[in-house]
């Protein structure tokens, strides 16, 4: 499947869109890495059991009623990170990536991050509640299900071309693999259909009450650095490059000292900005106020 970009959400200004935004880029990158590790895992033999199977038993989602293993709470989050074959991953990337882009645009890293485990969680959940028990799950697939309602939420009118070839509506498509997956619950394959409805449960009511509430996570990850700048080690002209101020060179404050009132006012935007920055950072473009838009507008006229 593929979508168009006709009519796609674009925020303008430093926000900028990107292809490959902060946290689909490492998640792209983390479950990489672990399914290259998996590999080499399968044929490591530690205590005559395959290193493969003892990250499955302590890192994969175990079902309450296993036989032999049990289930451990980290696991509602690193069975995400764990997938079975080449197929599973690969399917699993490209729709976290083709579905997750504009979504991590307009809620900004911080919040995409939240909703992403949170929808992998409420899969996890629901399939251990309702599942019938079964083998370990694994795989990204709750959390991407999750995404997809999101998408379809925020754009419920996109076409999705299904092998690049039949245009589909988001909504359409989105509530047919809804219903497919509702009627495969309990079909006897080792898909964990109510993995993938819990994660799309999770999705729409994420997108349903964030729309009215405006969910803000910067206190829960401010707990967990100083209150360091979110971006520290950047220069200023670092992260205006990232955020679209283009090629003009923008004279980074922290390289000089202020000798006069008039280096003292420029300091003084710069750190305004550097602020402004950070929110577009942490909650997208689509949260900054009229007057931090302004002065970014401002900003972008000076050499």
């Amino acid at each position: 499947m593929s979508y168009n970009q006709h009519g796609s959400y674009r925020p303008s200004g430093f926000g900028g869109f990107s292809f490959f935004p902060p946290v689909i880029k490492k998640l792209l990158i983390i479950n990489g890495i672990i399914f290259f590790l998996s590999i080499i895992a399968q044929n490591i033999v530690i205590g005559n059991v395959l290193l493969d199977n003892i990250i499955t038993r302590y890192f994969g989602l175990i079902p309450f009623n296993h036989p032999y293993w049990s289930f451990l709470p980290w696991q509602l989050i690193t069975y995400q990170f764990l997938h079975g074959g080449f197929s599973h991953i690969f399917f699993n990337m490209l729709m976290l990536w083709m579905f997750g882009m504009e979504i991590e645009n307009m809620m900004g890293s911080r919040k995409f991050l939240m909703f992403y485990l949170l929808a992998g969680i409420g899969g996890g959940l629901l399939q251990l509640i309702l599942g019938a028990g079964g083998g370990p799950i694994i795989g990204a697939s709750g959390a991407v299900y999750g995404v997809m309602v999101a998408f379809a939420m925020y754009f419920p009118d996109r076409m999705i071309y299904i092998y690049f070839l039949f245009p589909v509506k988001a909504k359409y498509l989105i509530v047919f693999l809804m219903v497919i997956e509702f009627m495969s619950v309990g079909d006897g394959s080792f898909v964990a259909h109510l993995a993938h409805l819990g994660g799309a449960l999770v999705g729409f009511s994420f997108v349903f009450f964030d729309k009215q509430y405006n969910f803000n996570f910067d206190r829960f990850f401010d707990m967990f650095k100083s209150n360091k700048s979110f971006s520290q080690g950047k220069s200023f002209k670092e992260r205006a490059s990232s955020f679209g101020f283009g090629k003009k060179e923008v004279e980074d404050a922290d390289f000089y000292e202020i000798k006069n009132n008039k280096k003292a006012e420029e300091k003084v935007d710069q750190e305004a900005i550097d602020d402004i920055l950070d929110k577009i950072s942490r909650s997208g473009y689509q949260n900054l106020s009229e007057k931090e838009k302004k002065i970014l507008f401002e900003a972008s006229k000076k050499n």
